[in-house]
């Protein structure tokens, strides 16, 4: 099973998010969102060059700034 970010993720796959490398105030806000570790998220869309990356969570559609999707590590 391979671990990459969330940043390297095709549109339309699915992981399970392992960990989250940051600090203190970004951890809350991605848990705030329903990110958090041992939960299933499918990548919807992310840009070329470094635009916003859209995930579901659910049934609830989020995007997040890539580099905070670069810090959101997920189980393939």
């Amino acid at each position: 099973m391979a671990h990459i970010d969330l940043a390297q993720m095709d549109a339309g796959q699915s992981g399970k998010v392992i960990t989250m490398h940051g600090g203190r105030g970004m951890t809350a806000k991605l848990e705030a969102l329903g990110i958090r570790p041992g939960v299933v998220i499918t990548k919807v869309s992310g840009q070329i060059m470094r635009g916003p990356v859209i995930v579901r969570v659910g049934n609830t559609q989020i995007a997040i700034g890539f580099g905070m999707a670069r810090r959101v590590i997920v189980e393939i």
